[in-house]
């Protein structure tokens, strides 16, 4: 009878987690500030896109100095975490990082994996694409309607990322050993987390670069819904003939 009792309830357990809904991924949006009253959708897409990034910039940094510990102590910090928050200050305050001779953005990326540097490759490698993006941005982390990408900068950026992740996986000393643990492929396992992180960063820019390709057009043909609509929505109007006459009125 007790044995008969345990496998129901044991039953009744797997049934019920079999019919339990999925976990749900947490969709990471911002809530409502002022600014973004002076931000259209792209302006809106960027932003996150900049967020995002800069969270990717963090992870990465984190992994590099934790699978590369020689590289942040060659900074002077007492702490990984030190080190780490020095990297992503600069970047996000826009200031020189010690050791590169004022050099930032695509100056950088190079040095990260040039043999005879003897700095910090971790470091130097994230901020150099962490400056990049601020280049990018126009000096800022945020677009408004007066700003906005440029379409082939932003590929281009998209594109340098894929160079430096691929340097990352490939370049070694002259010993033949990597000159940044990163991924790792052996027979304990897989380890591709940095290749993902590098590929999402790479999507947002690739997306942010079609979308800001398609603006001008998305805007007209915006306008001319906006006509076509009219008249089923009742919102009647003339067009004027002189479009800049009517704007001076």
């Amino acid at each position: 009878m007790l044995r008969h009792l345990l496998f129901c309830i044991l039953a009744t357990a797997l049934l019920t987690g079999c019919t339990s809904p999925p976990v749900k991924k947490k969709v990471d949006g911002e809530g409502f500030s002022s600014g973004q009253m002076l931000q259209n959708d792209a302006n809106r897409a960027a932003n996150l896109a900049m967020r995002d990034n800069l969270g990717s910039l963090s992870l990465l940094l984190d992994k590099l100095y934790k699978r590369n510990p020689g590289q942040w102590k060659k900074t002077g910090a007492t702490s990984r975490e030190q080190a780490h928050q020095r990297v992503m200050d600069a970047i996000r305050n826009q200031q020189p990082l010690p050791g590169l001779d004022g050099r930032k953005s695509v100056d950088v990326l190079p040095l990260a994996f040039a043999p005879e540097f003897q700095g910090d490759r971790a470091g130097t490698l994230i901020y150099g694409i962490g400056s990049m993006l601020f280049e990018l941005y126009g000096g800022t982390d945020t677009q408004h309607l007066l700003s906005g990408l440029n379409a082939q900068m932003t590929a281009n950026a998209a594109w340098n990322i894929e160079v430096a992740a691929w340097l990352l996986a490939s370049r070694t000393d002259s010993n033949g050993q990597p000159l940044l643990l990163s991924n790792e492929i052996s027979s304990s396992g897989r380890n591709l987390s940095f290749e993902r992180e590098f590929g999402r960063m790479i999507g947002r820019l690739e997306l942010l670069a079609q979308m800001t390709h398609e603006s001008l057009r998305r805007s007209g043909i915006n306008y001319v819904q906006g006509i076509l609509a009219a008249p089923i929505l009742g919102l009647v109007q003339f067009i004027p003939l002189d479009q800049a006459a009517a704007a001076v009125q």
